[in-house]
């Protein structure tokens, strides 16, 4: 019988420690400020005719159209919160070709973006290439 009432006591006393842990972290996810800056960059180098035209949207809000000419960009903060999707879906136009990407995905980018939470996308005649410094840039996808 004391077996059982030790065994119960422990397995109470472990609860109380993850449903705590659990509470702290989404209050924690609740009130801290988690923000990332996402841009989107025009890196034609031959389109000054032609703009590249983008256009963002979520299921919560819509940022709009742009017409972005050569090394023009569009960014906005993504802040994160507990009741939304925290998901962010690009259409890029550049002549007759239509390319959507997902320009933020928080369960993507939340490490990719880094210690300073910086997405950057460059569009080019090749494909979109992404970078967390604005320095070094990874081709992702083509067209």
């Amino acid at each position: 019988m004391k077996f059982i009432a030790s065994y119960f006591l422990i397995l109470c006393f472990a609860s109380t420690i993850i449903i705590t842990i659990t509470t702290i972290q989404r209050i924690e996810y609740l009130f801290t400020t988690h923000e990332y800056h996402v841009r989107v960059i025009n890196g034609f180098t031959d389109n000054s005719s032609l703009p590249l035209v983008i256009w963002c949207s979520s299921e919560e809000m819509d940022l709009g159209g742009r017409a972005l000419q050569e090394h023009d960009d569009f960014s906005w903060i993504m802040r994160l919160k507990f009741w939304s999707s925290n998901y962010m879906k690009c259409t890029m136009k550049w002549e007759n070709i239509r390319k959507s990407f997902d320009a933020f995905q928080a369960s993507r980018d939340t490490n990719r973006c880094g210690p300073y939470r910086l997405c950057s996308w460059m569009v080019t005649q090749e494909g979109f290439y992404f970078s967390n410094d604005g320095v070094n840039w990874r081709m992702d996808f083509l067209w």
